[in-house]
């Protein structure tokens, strides 16, 4: 088992197919040059053969044993020829063809089984495979003086050289293959080393484990998980970063801050932007919990990674909590009014006062219905009214003087009803807020004013207070999820309201300005033509 587990290692691999590879490239280089050098020595041997048979062709005593038809003075002239050029045979065939020479005795006289293809008048080269051995063949007519054809001499070289020439080369060719092996091995050694160091010293079937692990742990998973390089370039983006982001441009080595849209989560994205740990953000109507850590390894900047937690269900219902809390602070604020308005009832009734007591009461009923029913007279959205006299209420509880000012009448349709109230209830919010923690003095007076105006194609909302203020230079930050001057105590988010009141804004088609300096100042304008069209 342990040597199968070795056998997998990815040296063992590299050289095991670096072997492979070499010997099949010498296996067919080795019958490539085989060849070629068979057929090269097939073509020397050939026109050795011709040279022989053309001179001896030539010769007179061969013209004229021919002519006169006299074989006896060839054969001594023939075996003499093939001793000095060591040829296989040398034949001398008339054009009838009947030998007058031949290495074999015995065969003089008697004639060829093949006709005589020399009595065209040409020379003719082949490869003979005959009784003697592999030779190369050459063939060269006899000419008379008259230039008429009288026979052919057929000279045979036989290859005896090949196998030595052959093995020479592979020799050479060894020791070639031999160095190409040695050098192949040291490369696949070197380039094994490399491919561990970039791997962690993996393996491949632990890098192949690894990455099935990732797969499975990165799309089961329900946290969005953005793999950044060095250069902010996306590398991997699982199926919940997809749904989160909402965005369909994940095309591996595109830049990320190109794929979002401006706003506090492509702030979070740039290359140089620092690490940062939970960080709420809203982006396309998703209140995320976004964190980024950079990814170093041996001392190089490897990269980012950025992961998103959806926590728009949760703020959701926080922030309905947030709102029954803000209710109950309104209905306590309410009782203990109440309870000290009965005391004094209880006081007087107790003390005979009975006119003074019906007074008061009537003094207290008209203060009360006074406020609702001017505000119900000037605006026409229940839900709105109702938020204002609960604010009212809540601010009078905290030391906070609340004034609704409604110069005409305004009609809020009931399709952005719930908008508005979500808009006009952060704003008062943090006007009371920032109102309470303005400089405290003597004569001091902590008011919020809230204005609803309408006119022409416009509804105007302002909120203003008697806080600190917004910090110079502020208003571009101020929207961004998580930017709140309110201490974190360990509960819920904050600083999302504002985010919340932007992102309401912008689906509605409106716009909102802020007055930096002493007394923030919000003043919210929200087309009318929509409200037509949707109330239409």
């Amino acid at each position: 088992m342990r040597w199968l587990r070795r056998g997998r290692r990815l040296s063992t691999q590299l050289l095991a197919g670096q072997v492979v590879v070499l010997v099949l490239a010498g296996v067919v280089g080795f019958a490539l040059l085989a060849r070629t050098v068979h057929s090269q020595l097939d073509r020397q041997y050939e026109q050795r053969a011709l040279a022989i048979a053309s001179a001896t062709a030539a010769m007179p005593e061969v013209i004229d044993a021919l002519s006169s038809k006299r074989p006896a003075q060839v054969q001594p002239l023939a075996m003499s020829i093939m001793h000095s050029t060591r040829a296989s045979y040398v034949v001398v065939i008339d054009q009838s063809g009947i030998r007058y020479s031949h290495p074999n005795t015995n065969l003089i006289g008697q004639k060829i089984a093949e006709p005589v293809v020399a009595l065209d008048g040409r020379t003719h080269v082949g490869i003979d495979h005959g009784s003697l051995g592999y030779s190369a063949n050459g063939r060269a007519p006899v000419l008379a003086a008259n230039g008429q054809v009288m026979g052919e001499v057929s000279v045979g070289v036989l290859e005896t050289s090949f196998a030595d020439q052959v093995t020479g080369e592979l020799t050479s060719f060894g020791l070639y293959l031999a160095v190409a092996v040695a050098v192949g091995l040291a490369v696949a050694l070197l380039l094994a080393r490399r491919l561990k160091r970039q791997t962690f010293g993996l393996e491949l079937d632990e890098i192949a484990a690894l990455v099935q692990e990732r797969e499975a742990t990165l799309h089961g998973i329900r946290e969005g998980v953005v793999a950044l390089d060095s250069g902010g370039r996306i590398r991997l983006v699982n199926d919940q970063a997809r749904l989160l982001l909402g965005s369909t441009l994940w095309d591996a080595g595109r830049p990320l801050w190109e794929v979002l849209a401006p706003g506090a989560l492509r702030e979070l994205v740039e290359p140089a932007a620092p690490d940062v740990a939970d960080r709420i953000v809203l982006h396309a109507g998703r209140f995320l919990l976004a964190s980024r850590r950079r990814v170093t390894g041996g001392g190089r900047d490897l990269g980012a990674v950025i992961t998103l937690r959806d926590r728009t269900e949760l703020e959701d219902a926080l922030r309905e909590l947030d709102d029954v809390r803000r209710l109950t602070d309104a209905l306590r604020a309410q009782q203990h009014e109440f309870s000290n308005r009965m005391h004094v009832m209880s006081g007087l009734l107790e003390l005979g006062h009975y006119d003074e007591a019906i007074s008061f009461a009537v003094q207290i009923d008209g203060a009360t219905a006074g406020l609702a029913a001017e505000l119900e007279a000037r605006i026409s959205g229940p839900r709105v009214v109702a938020l204002l006299v609960a604010k009212t209420t809540v601010a009078r509880e905290r030391g906070v003087a609340l004034i609704v000012v409604c110069d005409s009448h305004v009609d809020i349709d009931d399709r952005i009803a719930d908008a508005l109230v979500s808009i006009a209830g952060n704003l008062i919010d943090n006007a009371i807020d920032a109102a309470t923690s303005g400089p405290v003095a003597p004569d001091a007076v902590r008011a919020v004013e809230v204005r609803l105006a309408q006119g022409g194609q416009e509804l105007v909302l302002d909120v203003s207070d008697t806080g600190p203020g917004i910090p110079t230079g502020g208003v571009e930050s101020i929207f961004i999820g998580g930017w709140t001057t309110k201490a974190q105590d360990g509960g819920p988010h904050r600083g999302i309201g504002l985010s919340v009141v932007c992102h309401a804004i912008e689906q509605l088609s409106g716009h909102i300005e802020v007055r930096e300096g002493c007394g923030a100042r919000f003043r919210v304008t929200l087309p009318r033509a929509r409200q037509q069209a949707a109330h239409d």
